[in-house]
Parts: structure tokens; sequence; C-alpha cells
């Protein structure tokens, strides 16, 4: 069934990333065709095959549908993708409960929304995304298989590539200056440690 325990590294991961998926679903109730309605097909798609990437490994483990793509590799990518899966699973759990109520499937501002800079927030304006990176950094070195393997970073490039900057002009024009002084301290998904965001004192 299984042709390394790296895939069942993979397999462990992906259950705890659903698992946080699912309990933050739930606990904020979430409409994923809204993404359709209010950013168009291109991105709706490119959202929806990005979690069809991560799970297109469980076919490499449990059919041969994707046999004739895979390769050898040696033993230490495997170990490197382990430890990258582990921050990626952390920084996802971290991403969702620092963004709490404020967290959306869609680009777009609730009812409510508050400008998160704590937590992870704080060296970071995109975390999130950057788990989502590191999971397909740790796919392709736990994966050994061409197509399912690099699925998920190959589309999650596309929808990062197409949203982030959209995002962005979003969340400067609904906070203004408190964002742009929040962009200037932070990274967009590579954290500034050194400094972090600064929040500023209460007049």
């Amino acid at each position: 069934m299984f042709h390394s325990i790296f895939e069942v590294i993979y397999l462990v991961g992906f259950i705890c990333g659903i698992l946080i998926r699912g309990w933050y679903g739930r606990k904020y109730p979430q409409d994923r065709r809204a993404v359709y309605r209010k950013e168009g097909l291109f991105t709706g798609l490119l959202a929806s095959l990005t979690g069809i990437g991560m799970a297109l490994p469980l076919f490499s483990m449990f059919t041969t549908w994707f046999a004739f793509a895979n390769y050898n590799a040696p033993v230490w990518p495997g170990w490197i993708g382990t430890v990258t899966l582990v921050a990626a699973v952390f920084l996802l759990w971290k991403s969702y409960a620092d963004l709490g109520y404020n967290w959306s499937v869609t680009s777009e501002i609730k009812q409510g929304q508050t400008l998160v800079t704590h937590g992870v927030y704080r060296f970071a304006r995109h975390p999130m995304y950057g788990g989502y990176l590191l999971w397909g950094v740790s796919q392709a070195l736990l994966i050994h298989n061409w197509l399912t393997g690099l699925a998920h970073l190959a589309v999650f490039m596309l929808l990062y590539l197409v949203r982030v900057p959209r995002e962005e002009k979003m969340m400067l024009e609904h906070f203004g200056e408190a964002y742009s002084r929040y962009m200037s301290q932070t990274g967009r998904i590579i954290p500034r440690f050194r400094t972090g965001y600064r929040q500023q004192p209460q007049k």
C-alpha cells in the first residue's frame, strides 16, 4: 500500500491539516462557492485545485493511477520534508487561530473585521499562505512522484500570484495608514523577526 515511510508521514500530516481546517470551518462557517461568485471562475478554480493538489498523493498511495510518474530518491530529502511538513501544519494552525473570526475563504472585508497584527501576523502579513507554501515544498520532498508530489506547489504559486496583490490592495483601501504602516514593518510571507510589527501607542 505505502511505498515508503514518508508517504505515511504525509498521510498523518494531511489528516492533521483536514482536522484543523474542519475545526475552524465549523467554528467560523464559510461558503466555499462564494469564491467563484466574488473572485471569478479562474481564481475559484485555482483555489479548488490547490486543495485537490494536496489530496492527490493519496492516489499515489492507494492506487496505481500515477505509478508511471514515480521516481526513486535518496532518504535525506524525505527527512527535510518531514520537518517542513511539521512547520507547515503548525503555521497553518497558528494562522487560523490568530485570525479567528477574520478568516474568510474569499478575498473580502467581513462586517466587523479587524486588522490582525498579533501572533504570527506580527511578523508576516500572510502566514497562512506561507504555511501552504511550506506544505507544497514538503509534499514535493515526501511524495516521490512528478505529478502528485508537485501538484499542490504548482497550483498554489499561481493562486498566490493572483490573489495576494488583490488582497493587499483591498486591505490598504479599507484600513488605510494602519495597513501601510503594518506593511512597512512585516514581510509578506517571509517573516521579519528582527523588528516585527509594533503597535502604535494609543493617544
